[in-house]
């Protein structure tokens, strides 16, 4: 079951379910990451916060904050650590802006 404020987002604009869900050819640096040549905006964060839990690289001191290791580094613009904030917005650089 959807949270009331995700189940308004998508009625009010369905678009940008669409945008999260639809299936996008990767480039080779989130390919070899994901191990997958497509993938969702939001399957692929998904598989980074799957890579961040299983290894654990969440800050003991911080859990908001990401200890990034050379893999998570090749993908997160070479950051060592990195804020969970900041994640969608840096897996959405890898992604193409669709066309208007």
């Amino acid at each position: 079951m959807l949270p009331q404020g995700v189940k308004k987002t998508i009625t009010d604009n369905p678009k940008k379910l669409a945008n999260l869900i639809d299936l996008v050819n990767l480039p080779s640096m989130l390919r070899e990451f994901v191990g997958q040549s497509r993938i969702s905006r939001l399957g692929c964060f998904m598989h980074v916060w799957s890579y961040i839990k299983t290894n654990n690289l969440q800050d003991p001191n911080n859990k908001n904050v990401v200890n990034c290791d050379k893999n998570l580094r090749s993908i997160l613009m070479g950051k060592p650590q990195v804020e969970f904030v900041e994640l969608p917005a840096l897996i959405k650089l890898h992604f193409p802006k669709e066309p208007k």
